[in-house]
């Protein structure tokens, strides 16, 4: 037959009518052809076409010997080009649909029902082919490993042996990865012999392992799992799924293998520990990754408590037995202490947890590995770890959405029985004091600068954490021990500025000291910083006086009430110069701290009354938005007067509500309203004389009408607590009804005063709503780290003018430094004075040329002194009683 007469088209018309044994005959003469028509075809529905009749009709009958050189290598490189080339088009034309395209999905769908179809039934064969290869491969693999486990290699092995044993493991290694999707029982027996013949023969081959490709190998294994039996968990907690059902048999198999394998990494890590230095930063990854799998992590799936319980067992143990191996291990704990770690927000509560862990094991451990964890990085050649208290506070601090929400954990054991669910505050809190109480004396001062940087940064709830532990080290440790931490935390507050937001969390730590001080260390505490000097009252101004014997708080009290009394005279005597009003600041400080005690003293109440009278006077409400220090003496004023109200002058009353009335249109002196607001609340015990009726009460009722519509929702939460503690007690009645004319006010208070619960938030919209805000929350507490640096005092200070402020409120005038800011001036002023004496020890009279430069640093010591002193400002505050 002369096929080259043909036309195409004809030939392919003619074959594809050929029986089996035509195409069997005409093999040699017809092959050919077909396959320079394949190589020569232009379009897809040719090539395939011929492609099929090649591969259908004729591949069958040649010899195997002449697959290669006549048809293989002759056909698929056009083969692959062709595929390639339909790839890149699908590919190019799904980028331009859309899933909503329900034709196009129906018709591919259509299309895979139909594959069977398509391939004429040789699905099939091709099945039953690969069963058989994986049949002869899995007993091939499995008689090798037999065979492999009766060669027992002795010490004086030969290098050769060795290599080959060494291979034989990698390779199996290598296998796994691809034996893992194909069948569970064969994957796990790879696993299983790979770690028993590298332990068997450690001392040969633990040099030569891939150690880091065994250990990313396990831990993948393992997160693949869990990943596996969470999913299948959820599935079964959606459709509600009862035992015992198919899904559930599924996944007991596969937490069976999360535990073999977490079982598995513990076992390798333990027999060859000491050469995992390279993988501990895995390991510490491995931990952040399974404990984030599980409650209680915000990012955690929502499984059935007691699958949730299995798979702790079955993973999480494993992977406390792992901690406790790691320990000792120093590129373990530089991993964990790193300082500089970039970790994700779902990785802020298990790092913390794995922090506490570690806390909790410290105690039980060696000397070495104590230091190791508690001291930090010692030399700058070493890696920069931090101590694991500094690690566990800063944990703490990124903990804010967790701290929010709030998660719970369980309790420690006590008795054997584990207690009810408690805090993060109080979980992370009773291990720290567990592992306080076992250091040795070289830990302590790690531990002391870990809580001295937690109680100075700006995060409260981390201060409060650092507040706690310190007070179990001051209960815990000696009387003297206490005393001295009392002493050293006094002389900080004394040596911060009066408006330092850095002495918040120092004075509250002062305050909580204080009560443990016996009263003969009170007696010296008294003596060190002596209330009756003026530099004291810093100190003084931020302690509770109960917590002090009765006669030293009466030697307190008095001394601080004559300390005040003297500072406002001498204000007035000076002209109340603007520059002098922070010394009278810090003073109300430490009276209104006297009022504080519950039941002051009749001479207490009666000065007071004597300083808040000649003070009110002086308050402009035109300059507390210009003057912070006028503002901050309003802000204490309106505390003073709410403790002091029933024996207040009643137009000194009116004078209050009159300048709290003109601060309310004002924005962003959210202080000065809640200072009003608790003065506001204090009235309510007040019987207003009828003659001034008509002045104060509408003012009364304006005023709470405003604050109860505020808009920062803090501030309205204080305007109704103020309200509902006025209306309780007050003899004016028509004060609330006044105050609540607006029928949205009336059903806030009324809800409020009947503790009606809003409406219940969906938990999902709860979570983005406390991220959201910690984010902004974290944004400006890492704004005051920035500004507020504890070396410069003009940092401190210059904090307060450069803090955020909304952008629509126009950005208040930068207030005049009072004589806080002056602390660094003095020593200018002492280096001028020593030159000057200098200057007069020289012969006299002085060339003129130096005596026009004398001329000219007096004029500039004057001009320095009026634009500090005010005059202008001096004159304003006196003029403000008229």
């Amino acid at each position: 037959m002369k096929t080259g007469t043909m036309s195409q088209a004809t030939l392919l018309e003619e074959v594809e009518r050929w029986s089996p044994d035509a195409c069997r005959q005409q093999l040699h003469a017809v092959l050919p052809d077909l396959v320079s028509m394949h190589q020569a075809a232009d379009s897809g529905e040719e090539h395939a076409r011929v492609l099929r009749i090649i591969t259908g009709m004729f591949l069958p009958h040649l010899h195997p010997s002449e697959l290669e050189e006549k048809c293989f290598s002759l056909v698929l490189p056009k083969v692959v080009d062709v595929f390639r080339g339909l790839t890149e088009e699908i590919t190019g034309r799904a980028a331009t649909l859309s899933s909503q395209n329900t034709e196009l999905r129906l018709l591919l769908r259509n299309v895979l029902q139909d594959s069977e179809d398509v391939y004429g039934g040789r699905l099939s064969l091709v099945q039953d082919l690969l069963q058989a290869l994986f049949k002869e491969a899995y007993g091939l693999q499995k008689g090798l490993m037999e065979l492999l486990e009766r060669v027992a290699l002795e010490d004086t092995a030969s290098e050769e042996d060795v290599s080959d044993i060494v291979t034989a493991i990698h390779s199996l290694l290598d296998m796994c990865a691809v034996v893992s999707g194909l069948d569970v029982a064969l994957h796990a027996n790879t696993w299983k012999f790979i770690i028993r013949q590298s332990v068997k023969h450690l001392s040969l081959v633990e040099e030569q392992l891939r150690h880091g490709d065994i250990v990313s190998g396990l831990c993948e294994e393992l997160l693949g799992s869990l990943d596996s039996c969470v999913e299948l968990g959820e599935q079964i907690n959606q459709s509600g799924l009862q035992s015992p059902s198919p899904e559930h048999k599924l996944l007991q198999k596969s937490t069976k293998i999360c535990r073999f394998f977490s079982n598995t990494l513990v076992h390798y890590a333990k027999e060859f520990k000491d050469f995992l230095a390279k993988s501990c930063s895995r390991f510490h990854q491995l931990y952040l990754q399974v404990h984030g799998k599980f409650p209680p992590c915000l990012s955690a799936a929502s499984l059935p408590p007691a699958l949730c319980e299995e798979l702790g067992g079955a993973v999480l143990v494993a992977m406390d037995a792992l901690l406790t191996q790691l320990l000792p291990s120093r590129p373990f704990a530089e991993s964990v202490l790193a300082d500089d770690q970039d970790l994700h927000d779902e990785s802020a509560l298990p790092q913390c947890l794995l922090l506490v862990s570690v806390v909790g094991k410290l105690p039980s451990q060696p000397e070495e590995t104590l230091q190791l964890w508690c001291d930090g990085s010692q030399f700058p050649e070493e890696t920069l770890r931090l101590s694991v208290f500094e690690a566990v506070f800063r944990s703490y601090r990124r903990c804010s959405v967790e701290r929010a929400w709030p998660v719970q954990l369980p309790g420690v054991m006590l008795r054997g029985q584990a207690q009810s669910s408690v805090s993060l505050h109080r979980h992370v809190c009773a291990h720290l004091c567990g592992l306080v109480a076992a250091l040795p004396p070289p830990q302590l001062p790690p531990l002391e600068r870990s809580m001295l940087a937690a109680v100075l940064q700006p995060d409260t709830q981390t201060a409060l954490l650092a507040t706690d532990v310190w007070c179990f080290v001051a209960r815990y440790g000696t009387a003297e021990l206490c005393l001295h931490h009392v002493l050293l935390v006094a002389q900080l507050v004394r040596s911060c500025e009066d408006v330092s937001r850095r002495l918040n969390h120092p004075s509250l730590l002062l305050r909580r000291l204080l009560f443990l001080l016996t009263p003969a260390h009170q007696t010296k505490l008294v003596d060190q910083f002596p209330p009756s000097q003026e530099e004291n009252a810093a100190v003084w101004g931020h302690l509770l006086l109960r917590s002090l014997s009765p006669d030293v708080r009466t030697r307190v009290e008095r001394d601080l009430i004559a300390v005040a009394s003297t500072v406002v005279t001498e204000w007035e005597i000076n002209g109340f110069r603007l520059g002098d009003l922070e010394r009278v600041n810090r003073a109300l400080r430490a009276v209104r701290m006297l009022l504080k005690v519950g039941a002051p003293e009749r001479a207490c109440v009666s000065c007071t009354v004597g300083i808040v009278t000649r003070l009110w006077p002086r308050m402009c409400p035109g300059q507390i938005q210009v003057h912070a220090p006028v503002r901050r003496a309003l802000v204490l004023l309106l505390s003073l007067s709410a403790c002091v109200v029933k024996s207040l002058d009643p137009q000194l009353t009116c004078q209050a509500l009159v300048c709290l009335d003109a601060l309310l249109p004002l924005r962003g002196l959210d202080d000065v309203c809640l200072a009003g607001l608790d003065f506001l609340a204090a009235l309510g015990s007040v019987f207003i004389p009828s003659d001034l009726q008509s002045q104060v009460l509408p003012r009364l009722s304006g005023v709470f009408r405003a604050l109860l519509t505020s808009d920062p929702w803090p501030l309205q939460q204080h305007a109704l607590e103020a309200f509902s503690i006025f209306a309780e007690v007050t003899s004016h009645e028509e004060v609330i009804s006044q105050s609540l004319t607006s029928e949205d006010t009336k059903a806030r208070v009324v809800n409020f005063l009947s503790k009606a619960a809003p409406g219940e938030e969906p938990a999902a919209a709860r979570l983005e709503r406390l991220k959201a805000e910690c984010c902004v929350m974290e944004a400006h507490s890492h704004s005051l780290d920035k500004v507020a640096a504890p070396s410069s005092h003009a940092r401190t200070t210059e904090s307060e003018e450069e803090q955020p402020h909304n952008a629509d409120e126009p950005r208040a005038k930068r207030a005049r430094r009072g004589t806080s800011v002056w602390d660094e001036g003095e020593r200018y002023l002492r280096t001028a004075e020593r030159a000057l004496r200098g200057l007069q020890t020289l012969p006299s009279p002085p060339p003129p040329r130096l005596l026009s430069r004398l001329k000219e640093l007096q004029a500039l010591i004057t001009q320095i002194a009026d634009v500090e002193t005010g005059p202008d400002v001096a004159s304003d505050l006196s003029r403000c009683d008229e």
